[in-house]
Order: structure tokens, then C-alpha cells, then sequence
């Protein structure tokens, strides 16, 4: 079909009659459909359920895991998962079910007590900023701003975050302390960070001798193509950069084993780690080591871990697929919404014309499908331009999703006419 923008007003009253028709006989068939949030899917699930047949308790250094100790995880732990983010055993702490808890107590001591070369307690400072490169994750957006750390927008490109943006800010003003980063297969525009970004992040001057870059890799492994993207080791950059402390590494299982039951880990410098180890040893006596274990005798090796995901794609792809093939069937070409198409992670970033998202999702909200609240890709829930949609493909059935994906493309083009027939008035 043409451009929307070439028809005329008649035409766009004749498509707007057509398309309310259309999306009114979606809501007439009460649909409850949630793409809402990028959850593992049952059958997802189910491929870990061997996890649960656990029946020796001790480590390999002999230690109980029935018992208290290993403040920062059982050895045999912190060697798979120190492979899977290409760190030593030394820069790595295991920790709970969740690394947002992990990002979450990073900053809250970053505030309490500093970073490594910290003069004073982030918290104690007149003002705090952080970057957050947007479209972002919601939750790293939402940690930030219960802390009062200011959040400043910087443009997400092709290939990682504006660089000559963050470069200069950066290098202006010492109260911006972090940035945010997602950088393989980012929530939600699916792009991994080039080789360039990468190393310019290593070596760029910061005004914060203890500026910190919170690298979220929660998509590690997370590919959907037997030719997954690339990822630059940032810590091994920031060594031979000389900033070997500017980096925190953050992953977990949570979307290759149990959502609600995986292992997170943190990974950075060994001095990074020492500092955060003192602290653990008031705050904890030591995570799930039970967990840890299982989680060990079960995947066994990176191998283990790979064919899981292997696995894991072989159920996510297909609903990528559909996703992607109905959006070029049904927006392709009009020039009313621009979509990426991600080779790993768990979300496809929808762009729209400026100022419709908010109607949009609360018009397939109407006719019964729930998306991730228009603006909350961006700091404080606000997109500026109003138009990014974020899709969660992993949860529903194939044939929720397909319908799912139907009735957002009816309101997208309905959204649309209507915008475009106003400006012609």
C-alpha cells in the first residue's frame, strides 16, 4: 500500500471507517491478551524442571550448602559463570535469584558508602546523574529515580548509545556518577553495542574520577540465530584503558532456568569486588548456595548453558518470526511505524508516528490486550516524541500473539489516519 502520507482526506476518512469497523469487531470478542512484560513462557519453563531432581548437598570444597558460609558462591559457581561473562573467579560475586537485587544494592551502597575512589558517599553529594540511554529498561529507570539520582536522556544509535553525547557530558560534569547499558541485544531495541562504543566507553575522560558504567548483559546468551552478535569484553577494555574499576557486570539465569528462581551474579575488578565483599559480610552470611549448586549440576558446563538456549530459541524464534512477518504484512511500506529486528533478547522496539503511543496502547488495552504503558522506555515514563511501543513476544501462545499482534496493528493504522486526516484539515 502507498504512504499514508500521500492520501488524500477522502481517502483517509474511507480508510478510518474501514479500520474502526475492523477494530470494533476486536473488542467485541473480550479478548485478554497481556504482552505487558517479557516473561519466559510455560514451555520455557518446563525445559528446566531437571533442576528440581537434586540429591548431593555439598560442594566440591566439601562445604554443606544446606548451611551458612560462602559469602560470595560456591566455587564450582563462580568458575561456569565467571565463563559465561569471560571474567576470572576472582571479579565475580553470585548472588541471589535476581540481578536487579544486585543492581538495585549497587547503587544503594554506592550512595551509602561510594564506589572505589570515592571521596564521599554518592549520597552525600549536593546532586547525583545518571545517562540513560532511550529507549531503555524501565527498571533500571525506576531504581534511579527511587534514589533521587537525576536521570539525563542520551539517544540510543544503530549501534549502541550516542557517543559524542556521552563523551561530553561525561566529561563536563562530575556529578554524573553512572550510566545505564544493555548492551547485548538491548530491552527493547535488540541491538548490541559495536566494538567502537565499547572501547570509547573504556577509554573516555570522565569529570568523576568514580564514575561508574552499570553494564546490565542480561541478554548474554539470549540469541535467536545459530549466528549470534558479537560483544566486546568490556572489563578486559577498561584494563588496557587504564579504568579498570569503571565498570559493573550484571547478569543472571533468570531467563535461561526459573524466572522467579535462577542465580545472578555481578562481576568488575577484584578491587571492585573486595570493596563490595567487606560490605556483604555485614549484610549477608551468603546467598542460595543450594541453588547455586543445582543450577551447576544441571547445566554442568557453558556448553550445558548454551544447548539450554539453543532450546530456549527454538520456542522464541517462531514467535519472533510471526511478529515480524505481520508487522511488514500489515505496516510495511506506509510509513507510519519503523521497526528492529533483534537477533537475540526478548523484545522488537515499535516506532510510530510522534505523539500516538499513549492512544495506541490504551487502544488495544480496549480490545483487550495489555502492552508495556506507552513512555516507560524512557526516564520518568515520559517519551518526549510519544511514539515508542515496546513488544514482548516470549509469553503468549502463537495464536494469542498473532492475534495480539493484529489488533496493534489495526490501532497503530487507526492512530495513524486519525493523526495524519487532523493535519490535512
Amino acid at each position: 500500500m502507498e504512504k499514508y502520507s500521500a492520501l488524500s482526506p477522502q481517502q483517509l476518512t474511507e480508510l478510518k471507517t474501514s479500520l474502526t469497523e475492523k477494530y470494533n469487531g476486536y473488542k467485541a470478542q473480550n479478548l485478554k491478551l497481556d504482552m505487558s512484560r517479557g516473561k519466559p513462557c510455560p514451555e520455557q519453563l518446563d525445559l528446566s524442571m531437571g533442576l528440581l531432581d537434586m540429591k548431593d548437598y555439598k560442594a566440591k570444597d566439601g562445604t554443606d550448602c544446606r548451611n551458612y558460609g560462602g559469602l560470595d558462591g560456591i566455587p564450582e559457581a563462580k568458575e561456569l559463570f565467571a565463563k559465561m561473562l569471560d571474567v576470572s573467579t576472582k571479579e565475580i560475586i553470585i548472588g541471589g535469584n535476581a540481578s536487579l537485587n544486585m543492581m538495585f544494592d549497587a547503587i544503594s551502597r554506592a550512595m551509602t558508602f561510594g564506589v572505589v575512589g570515592s571521596d564521599v558517599p554518592w549520597g552525600k553529594l549536593p546532586k547525583v546523574k545518571f545517562l540513560c540511554p532511550s529507549p531503555g529498561y524501565d527498571r533500571h529507570f525506576a531504581v534511579t529515580e527511587l534514589f533521587g539520582i537525576e536521570m539525563i536522556v542520551v539517544d540510543m544509535k544503530s549501534d549502541g548509545p550516542d557517543m559524542d553525547t556521552v563523551e561530553k557530558l561525561v566529561a563536563e560534569d562530575e556529578s554524573i556518577k553512572g550510566i545505564w547499558c544493555v548492551p547485548k541485544y538491548s530491552n527493547p531495541d535488540g541491538i548490541t553495542y559495536s566494538d567502537e562504543v565499547v572501547d570509547r566507553f573504556a577509554k573516555m575522560q570522565t569529570k568523576a574520577k568514580d564514575f561508574r558504567i552499570f553494564w546490565d548483559n542480561a541478554y548474554a546468551v539470549h540469541h535467536l540465530t545459530d549466528k549470534p552478535d558479537q560483544l566486546k569484553n568490556i572489563l578486559t577494555a577498561c584494563k588496557e584503558a587504564g579504568n579498570p574499576n569503571r565498570v559493573f557486570i550484571f547478569s543472571s539465569t533468570s531467563k535461561i532456568s526459573f524466572a522467579g528462581a535462577g542465580v545472578a551474579m555481578m562481576a568488575g575488578s577484584e578491587e571492585n569486588m573486595n570493596q563490595i565483599k567487606k560490605i556483604l559480610t555485614i549484610q549477608t552470611i551468603g546467598s542460595d548456595k543450594i541453588n547455586q549448586l543445582r543450577h551447576v549440576n544441571y547445566f554442568k558446563s557453558i556448553e550445558g548453558i548454551e544447548n539450554q538456549m539453543k532450546k530456549h530459541a527454538a520456542i522464541l524464534k517462531p514467535k519472533f518470526d510471526m511478529v515480524l512477518d505481520i508487522l511488514e504484512a500489515e505496516l510495511g511500506g506506509k510509513e507510519i511505524a519503523w521497526w528492529n529486528k533483534p537477533n537475540g533478547g526478548y523484545f522488537i522496539s515499535l516506532n510510530i508516528l510522534p505523539g500516538c503511543a499513549k492512544q495506541v496502547v490504551q487502544m488495544a488495552a480496549d480490545a483487550g490486550v495489555v502492552l508495556t504503558k506507552a513512555g516507560a522506555t524512557f526516564p520518568y515514563g515520559k517519551d518526549p516524541q510519544d511514539r515508542n511501543i515496546r513488544i514482548a513476544p516470549s509469553y503468549p501462545s502463537l495464536e494469542e500473539l498473532r492475534k495480539a499482534i493484529e489488533i496493534l496493528c489495526v490501532c497503530v493504522e487507526l492512530t495513524s489516519a486519525e493523526k495524519l486526516l487532523a493535519e490535512k484539515k
